[in-house]
């Protein structure tokens, strides 16, 4: 299984994670990169130029490969990393999402509310449950994950509120297709980032 609980996809290529020694999917990695002076620079997109680094997205891992100069061992000269990457990183993923999360609104395969979910979630539209980390548990509670789609719980009320235009939202779904893969390698990059279970915390129906 990889990082978000999915089977693991033969045709997902795999990379060595430099702080745990691990060989995995790419999906549960982040990319980074070693810039001209010499710096850690993430690869969020994983389009920057240059030999890639991997790091599992974990906050732990992260720590760890700043923390022992494993940078500086897979590119084999001295490196500098920030010792706030993990937390660098993390903003950057998170953003990432939010941003996601709003272009699919934007496109009508996003919706929020509690009575919007609910019905998206009743009539089989909903792919992807969105819960805010800081809501009611027993608010949450009163909804499902979708049958063969995901849950994720790793943005706040606030950040999901920027996805859609809004101070603050507890409840988001969004239908398959479009965007919506990409906002669920994005989730549980932030989901192993921020360490929260990618576990189904709306205990109702299944």
């Amino acid at each position: 299984m990889s990082r978000g609980g999915r089977d693991k996809d033969r045709d997902d290529p795999e990379r060595r994670c430099i702080a745990t020694g691990e060989v995995q999917p790419k999906r549960g990695l982040l990319r980074f990169v070693i810039g001209p002076e010499g710096q850690v620079v993430p690869d969020l997109a994983e389009k920057l130029p240059g030999r890639g680094i991997w790091v599992a997205a974990d906050r732990a891992a992260l720590d760890r490969a700043v923390a022992k100069g494993l940078f500086s061992r897979a590119a084999r000269m001295p490196v500098t990393a920030p010792p706030d990457l993990a937390a660098l990183v993390e903003a950057g993923v998170a953003r990432r999402l939010v941003d996601l999360v709003s272009l699919a609104r934007k496109s009508g395969r996003a919706v929020a509310g509690f009575e919007k979910v609910k019905g998206w979630l009743a009539e089989g539209r909903a792919k992807v449950l969105l819960q805010a980390s800081d809501g009611s548990e027993r608010g949450k509670g009163k909804l499902w994950t979708p049958t063969g789609g995901r849950w994720f719980g790793c943005l706040t009320a606030s950040e999901l509120g920027l996805s859609f235009g809004r101070d603050h939202v507890i409840h988001g779904a969004l239908a398959a297709g479009g965007l919506t893969d990409k906002v669920i390698l994005e989730a549980g990059r932030l989901t192993g980032l921020r360490g929260h279970d990618d576990g189904n915390a709306a205990v109702g129906k299944e």
